[in-house]
Formats: C-alpha cells, sequence, structure tokens
C-alpha cells in the first residue's frame, strides 16, 4: 500500500472509534524519518487502547504489520510504526502538552473528518 493510502487508512480506522482532531502531517519534504504521521486525540485511556487496536487490526486485514510500536503500558501516548506512516493515538491532554503539529509546523496538515457522523447542533445566541 502506498504511503498516503496507508495514513488515509489509519485516520478512518481512528474515526471509526471515535477519535478527534484526526490530521495527517506530509512530512515527506522535511525528514527522512517517516513520510506521514496521523494523529489523533482520544478521552479516555481505554479510548487510547481501543483506537491503537483498531488501528492494528484494521492494517491486518491489510496484510500490514506494524513494525515497532509503543505506549501500551501508560495509554497515554501509543505510536504504531508502519514505517512510512506513523499513527499518534494521545489521551486529549498529553497531545497538547507533546504537541507534534507545532513541532513539525512546516508539514502539509490535511485534516480528516467523519464523514458519515450527524452534524453537531450549532450554539444557539442569547
Amino acid at each position: 500500500m502506498i504511503a498516503r493510502t496507508l495514513a488515509k487508512r489509519i485516520a478512518d480506522l481512528m474515526i471509526s472509534k471515535k477519535a478527534d482532531d484526526v490530521v495527517i502531517l506530509d512530512l515527506k519534504k522535511l525528514t527522512s524519518a517517516a513520510d506521514y504521521f496521523v494523529i489523533c486525540s482520544t478521552d479516555s485511556d481505554t479510548q487510547v487502547r481501543a483506537v491503537a487496536d483498531a488501528v492494528r487490526d484494521g492494517m491486518e486485514e491489510s496484510n500490514e504489520r506494524v513494525w515497532h510500536y509503543e505506549g501500551y503500558q501508560a495509554l497515554k501516548w501509543i505510536v504504531l510504526d508502519y514505517v512510512d506512516v506513523v499513527a499518534h493515538i494521545f489521551y486529549k491532554e498529553d497531545r497538547s502538552f507533546y504537541n507534534l503539529e507545532r513541532l513539525w509546523g512546516d508539514a502539509k496538515k490535511t485534516e480528516v473528518k467523519d464523514t458519515l457522523a450527524a452534524p453537531k447542533p450549532s450554539a444557539k445566541k442569547r
């Protein structure tokens, strides 16, 4: 699977478990470490695990095996390394603290939305 397709598939798997603020950072022109980072936030350590497991299971179904992973012990930030694409599943507060989007601020950023979700009601003005 080509890296861009892999990144999009990972983002979709994250969204399938209701991950928030899913973004794809294109790092191809910035580093040789990876072509893409896919980053998301979750509301609990249980959801961190669920999102990471959904990504791993979904990628295995596509015959893509994780090369290396970290973070299953603490469940605050799980990293799944697929060589050209690295998935980062964060507990919300930890994502704010590490702020990878700022660290890789020169990267092209693509926000990925849940296209099947119902729109959130807008707040009424008083």
